[in-house]
């Protein structure tokens, strides 16, 4: 028997947690020659989520759980459950049901032919507000453009790993982290599995318009320094302007004499610098914001409850 773990990451799923159990249960029953297992990691949820969980694990031998001392966000909870599976094979996969459990079986026959990683990716994104779906096209198109880590457009945590490839991932351990960039950094052969976006019909999304925007920028400036090179680029484009500018001035001066300087031309010239000086400065500020939260070398995630055998020595971030 292949075992295989189901990662679960939750934050405030009360009213899906049962349905996901039962309908995922259904599809991966039926797949002969391998033995599932969930892990329910609790993001620190403000619901009933985590009793919720206990009934699961109560009623269910293959759930087990994960519960945090507050929320540390997605990308802990995911980790989390990497570094507590023990299966040859992990799957990560939401709860609210947006990652369709029916796709399983056929992901797992790009596992079967050789690949290291078998992937969903979103071929619509119906159901989406139209805003977000082209900042999210955005963000793509400019992170593969600035860094060599490729990540497919439409990408999805969805995905069936094999164990090799988990414990590849575990041994980047920052704290700042971005799992869809991780993916593509580890490599691995990856087989994609386009499906119709699934819009939520129980709950409602985490996701608020500001905190996807912190998650992009996480993404761009973990996996590229090109922002630093555009910085010291328009650097020194504006000192070659200013110094071309400073000669065409003396010239003018000795040749014409002395001129009253435009209004507009100082002042359009002031708040252009300004604002150049101001985006250099928030640029140089998200990297040193990445160095100062790695150098304290806090706990990615800190574990309150857990069921899982052996995991105060697995777990607590360390």
């Amino acid at each position: 028997m292949i075992s295989v773990d189901i990662i679960v990451p939750c934050y405030n799923e009360e009213e899906v947690l049962e349905t996901f159990y039962k309908v995922t249960e259904e599809t991966v029953s039926a797949m002969a020659g391998y033995q599932f297992t969930y892990i329910f990691v609790d993001d620190g949820s403000r619901d009933t989520t985590l009793a919720k969980i206990h009934s699961l694990a109560k009623a269910h031998a293959n759930v087990r759980y994960l519960s945090f001392s507050r929320n540390f966000g997605k990308e802990a909870a995911m980790f989390a459950g990497l570094q507590h599976s023990f299966g040859d094979l992990v799957i990560v996969m939401d709860a609210d049901l947006q990652h369709p459990p029916a796709m399983i079986p056929e992901m797992m026959k790009g596992i079967e032919e050789g690949y290291d990683c078998a992937a969903a990716m979103r071929s619509t994104r119906q159901g989406e507000s139209r805003f977000r779906s082209v900042f999210s096209n955005l963000f793509y198109k400019i992170s593969n453009k600035m860094s060599d880590v490729k990540m497919p457009q439409a990408a999805v945590d969805f995905r069936i790993m094999t164990r090799q490839m988990v414990n590849s991932i575990l041994k980047l351990s920052e704290v700042e982290r971005f799992s869809k960039g991780i993916f593509a950094w580890v490599g691995y052969e990856t087989k994609w599995y386009p499906y119709e976006n699934v819009e939520r019909t129980m709950g409602t999304t985490k996701w608020s318009f500001k905190g996807l925007f912190k998650y992009a920028i996480d993404g761009i400036t973990s996996f590229s320094i090109s922002p630093l090179r555009l910085v010291s680029g328009m650097g020194f484009l504006i000192s070659i302007v200013a110094f071309v500018y400073i000669i065409v001035t003396l010239i003018q001066t000795l040749i014409f004499g002395i001129d009253v300087p435009g209004y507009v031309t100082t002042l359009c010239a002031v708040l252009f610098l300004g604002g150049i000086i101001e985006l250099s400065i928030g640029i140089l500020g998200e990297y040193i914001a990445h160095i100062y939260m790695e150098a304290k070398d806090r706990p990615i995630y800190i574990v309150k409850q857990s069921n899982i055998e052996d995991s105060k020595e697995r777990g607590n971030g360390q």
